[in-house]
């Protein structure tokens, strides 16, 4: 993937959905043959892209599919754990990623470096840049700083942003109408009219995880409905 093509990777995903196909340490579906085939099920089902996380994950899902690839390593407990340095760009666009997520909060950074070193290292590797955001200057600042993309993934996820029950469309909204960059809808998205809502908002594009390849979660809202249906059920 040379820096050419590019823009053409931004054209597949114009108006279109991203899945997420990640699961968390410990879980049975962390495994990269298992991400691999979930990865091959979103495509099936109309996915434009995937969103992955992991160098082995991602090198899996890269050699099964075509469809333009968002790649991140997460890495560490906590703060700044997307892609925390340049250096982990650098690995994750070697995958064949053509986009490269990563933290762009004001959070400070593990080896405290500033995150345009990262932005260049994707740019240098031949990779786009989505910057992760929780706020609206986060966002002005990314996209200021070089970025290609912004996301609004990690709002509700830091000090200083919101956490909603469900999406933040008011700061989808808002970047949309200030910034020339794409923003793309992420975060807390469990519905289909969710994801369209955010469309209208002006997303360039939206991605979805939790709510279609996190089986654990999904299972949990049903049982936690069912329980609570359960315990306020009169006696027999």
């Amino acid at each position: 993937m040379t820096s050419r093509q590019l823009p053409s990777v931004l054209d597949r995903l114009r108006g279109q959905l991203i899945v997420s196909c990640q699961a968390y340490p410990g879980e049975p579906l962390r495994d990269p043959e298992a991400m691999r085939r979930m990865a091959l099920a979103v495509v099936e089902g109309g996915a434009a892209g995937v969103r992955a996380q992991g160098l082995a994950d991602l090198r899996a899902i890269r050699a099964a599919t075509d469809v333009p690839l968002i790649g991140l390593w997460k890495d560490g407990a906590s703060g700044v754990v997307i892609t925390p340095t340049a250096e982990h760009v650098r690995q994750v666009a070697a995958t064949g990623a053509e986009v490269v997520a990563l933290d762009a909060t004001s959070r400070p950074r593990p080896d405290g470096r500033p995150v345009v070193e990262s932005f260049a290292a994707a740019h240098g590797a031949g990779a786009l840049v989505m910057a992760d955001v929780a706020t609206f200057e986060e966002g002005l600042r990314a996209a200021g700083a070089g970025a290609d993309l912004v996301g609004t993934t990690l709002s509700g996820y830091t000090d200083d942003s919101p956490r909603l029950p469900g999406p933040d469309l008011d700061l989808v909204a808002r970047l949309s109408a200030a910034l020339d960059v794409p923003v793309v809808a992420e975060g807390r998205i469990h519905t289909p009219t969710q994801a369209r809502a955010a469309l209208e908002a002006g997303a360039f594009a939206v991605v979805v995880g939790t709510a279609i390849t996190h089986p654990t979660s999904l299972t949990r809202w049903f049982a936690t409905e069912l329980d609570a249906a359960h315990r306020g059920a009169a006696p027999a």
